[in-house]
């Protein structure tokens, strides 16, 4: 099954459906591999550092790094590796990232709330978070990042209109 090809919106409620490939805790880095239909493991963090909240991408997207636009999910409880969930936009964290050969692409990170969720349901907005927990998942990419060799940059932070926006606009032709 191709999960990076599964509908944008859920059919039954109209959420945006998201893909998990990394549970939140895991210092293991789960990818989705189109051409086995599978997930795999990419790498493993180093001790003591882990994935701060469920990661995965917008199905039928396509960032600026050729992979699927990525998302960040608040949810409960940690979300298994490969389950599809519907989900609500809350913001981005807009970002950059320094190519192989120097140059600079975008590759934001979209902030989400399981559509489920019971202790996250007031969420509506990215500004709703709290600047803590941002600061320090921008410093989560940052160091992720730098462990691959690979400079990110954040630009800015914005709603879930602007997030809403960049996902529509990354949609796959």
């Amino acid at each position: 099954m191709r999960l990076d090809l599964l509908p944008v919106r859920d059919p039954e409620t109209g959420h945006r459906l998201a893909v998990v490939e990394t549970p939140k805790g895991s210092r293991n880095k789960y990818d989705f591999d189109p051409a086995l239909g599978a997930m795999r493991v990419k790498s493993v963090l180093p001790a003591g550092m882990a994935f701060p909240f469920d990661f995965g991408f917008l199905p039928q997207t396509l960032a600026g790094d050729g992979d699927p636009l990525d998302v960040l999910i608040l949810s409960d409880d940690a979300i298994a590796s490969g389950c599809v969930v519907a989900i609500r936009l809350l913001g981005a964290i807009e970002a950059e990232q320094r190519r192989g050969d120097g140059a600079w692409i975008r590759n934001h990170r979209l902030i989400a709330v399981l559509a489920a969720s019971h202790d996250h349901a007031d969420l509506e907005s990215i500004e709703q978070i709290g600047t803590t927990t941002l600061d320090e998942i921008e410093a989560f990419f940052t160091q992720y990042d730098r462990l691959k060799g690979v400079e990110f940059r954040v630009i800015g932070r914005s709603g879930p209109q602007r997030a809403a926006a960049i996902a529509d606009r990354q949609r796959r032709a």
